[in-house]
């Protein structure tokens, strides 16, 4: 079957001898299900796609992820916020991120993979320059630091339109290895972030334009050691590194990937795509905006709002933003996709990748903080007032040094866990990952609550550090096997859709678990947050059980 199309402006070009053919960069046909097409033509497009696909993701999580990095060194810096401040910043990367998700579940049917793909990418550097520029200002309001975590979100958001994406690349049977791949390797964002970060603070590698250093009031660290309290940093180097990743990538993705004209019809038309998902983006941040100011106490917000009751109203928000401000042809291909909210699979697989993915990113947004708030104090019960003290722990583990490992670990397993799914299933899979949370995350809980009431905390670091690496190694797997499920139980236009959903949802972890860690570390019991997390595990398991794994369940291990 013949990509050629003069009307997209292929054209044969002689190499070796042979005439090969130029792929155009919205492809007419596309029949990944026909092996003789997939092994004739569509592998070498899907795998270029897909390996361009995930650097440009990766950098996607770097961005959206960084708050929880830099939050901690702007503690150590001395910037003027308390740690309850500096948890916000993390929170409203999380809930941005989400809410971002949410439209971008539909970008790819609206506007093409090239396209989508390469705005979003280019888009990466507003927040990435602007969160350099605040950083140089410590005096600056607080409100300048929320601003630059709400606009990292769009990071966040580019999940759902790249593995939607990718899911029409490839055929059934290998749904779970390529969106494993895809999101296995861009979570390696997560990490990369967490080492690359700490590293280029410490260097002023971008001369005179890239300001002045900053002196440590606190000893800092990175993955080779304790950087000591008095050392020049560059923390602005944390927003300007990924400018020189950002700008190849968007040309790589310009030049390098495709539209699919059977899932995109209207790719072609360049302008107009760019138009759609910008206005869909912008509109986006409007329930994000309104539901932090609801939610986030004074001055920034008015604080009358519960989380719980938040996260509910900014999907909903977000949804009928969506719905009612679509036109023309857009809206009609909103109200299609709009159809996969009468599919119960739809809600129960959303419910399994809030275990897995909810974990993976709200563990490593709330990580660093956590480390360096249970392991960096001493505490110690006055037994005639019954109030606990805090003083500094001159042998606290630095967040720099270790957080990074867990979320590692969880990316490295997630190709593993599709290319297994592929085997054997991927409800048997989550079914067992599920089971080792519920353990893992009750355990972590019990060791937190140890170490906080300890007057030498650092002893339960080692056993906090490997049951949180063991939670993102579950994470890695199960997020591995619940793509996989979606890509069997759904038909490919339906397919890409769900897994921005579900993506979408599952993304509020990453403001979820800063604020219930960060509450229940102010209230003294941050074990009660893993407890928490131990128990929707459980209620998560038999879903799975009940809907998959059943004698007469609806669809035998998918």
């Amino acid at each position: 079957m013949s990509l050629r199309n003069k009307q997209h402006g292929a054209a044969g070009v002689a190499v070796g001898g042979r005439e090969r053919e130029q792929v155009p960069a919205t492809i007419p046909e596309w029949d990944v299900e026909n092996n003789v097409f997939w092994e004739s033509t569509g592998k070498r497009i899907a795998n270029r796609n897909l390996w361009i696909s995930i650097p440009a993701l990766l950098c996607g999580f770097a961005v959206w992820g960084m708050w929880g990095i830099i939050t901690v060194q702007m503690l150590n810096l001395g910037f003027p916020f308390s740690k309850e401040e500096l948890f916000t910043l993390t929170a409203i990367a999380g809930i941005s991120g989400a809410t971002m998700r949410i439209p971008s579940s539909f970008f790819i049917r609206l506007a093409g993979g090239r396209n989508v793909i390469f705005l979003t990418t280019a888009m990466l550097l507003a927040p990435a320059i602007g969160t350099g520029i605040v950083l140089q200002h410590p005096d600056w309001p607080l409100w300048t630091f929320q601003l630059m975590a709400l606009w990292s979100g769009v990071g966040g958001g580019n999940f759902a339109s790249s593995m939607s994406n990718i899911s029409t690349f490839f055929p059934k049977r290998l749904q779970g290895t390529a969106l494993g791949l895809n999101a296995g390797l861009g979570n390696f964002g997560v990490t990369t972030m967490q080492v690359v970060i700490p590293l280029v603070m410490t260097l002023g590698m971008l001369g005179s334009y890239g300001g002045e250093s900053m002196t440590l009031v606190k000893d800092s660290g990175w993955i080779l050691g304790k950087i000591a309290a008095g050392t020049e940093t560059y923390v602005q180097n944390a927003g300007f590194a990924w400018v020189l990743s950002l700008v190849p990538l968007a040309i790589l993705a310009w030049f390098g990937m495709n539209n699919l004209k059977p899932i995109s019809p209207d790719a072609h038309h360049t302008i107009a795509s760019f138009a759609k998902v910008t206005y869909l983006y912008t509109l986006a941040f409007l329930p994000a905006i309104f539901m932090l100011y609801l939610y986030l106490p004074a001055p920034t917000g008015l604080g009358v709002l519960n989380m719980w009751v938040a996260i509910p109203l900014d999907i909903l928000a977000a949804l009928l933003v969506m719905k009612l401000a679509a036109f023309g042809t857009m809206k009609e291909n909103v109200a299609k996709q709009f159809a996969i909210f009468k599919n119960k699979h739809t809600w129960s697989l959303t419910a399994l990748y809030i275990v897995t993915f909810g974990s993976f990113i709200g563990f490593s947004m709330a990580l660093p903080l956590s480390i360096t708030v249970i392991f960096g104090d001493s505490h110690v019960l006055d037994a005639a007032t019954g109030v606990w003290t805090h003083s500094k722990n001159p042998n606290a583990p630095s967040a720099f040094t270790y957080a990074w490992i867990g979320p590692f670990v969880g990316a490295a397993m997630r190709p593993i866990g599709g290319w297994i799914s592929d085997k054997v299933g991927g409800s048997i899979v989550t079914q067992i990952i599920s089971a080792v949370m519920v353990a893992a995350s009750a355990y972590a809980g019990w060791i937190m609550m140890q170490a906080f009431h300890s007057a030498t905390p650092e002893v339960y670091f080692t056993q906090f550090l490997v049951t949180f690496i063991v939670l993102f190694a579950a994470t890695g797997v199960g997020n591995g096997s619940t793509f996989r499920t979606v890509g069997v139980i759904f038909d490919r236009v339906q397919a890409g859709p769900v897994l921005g959903w579900t993506s979408a949802v599952a993304a509020y972890g990453a403001f979820i678990a800063p604020v219930v860690i960060g509450d229940q570390i102010k209230a003294g019991s941050p074990e009660n947050a893993m407890y928490g997390f131990a128990a929707f595990y459980a209620v998560c398991l038999f879903v799975n059980w009940w809907f998959y794994l059943r004698k007469h369940a609806y669809i035998k291990n998918p």
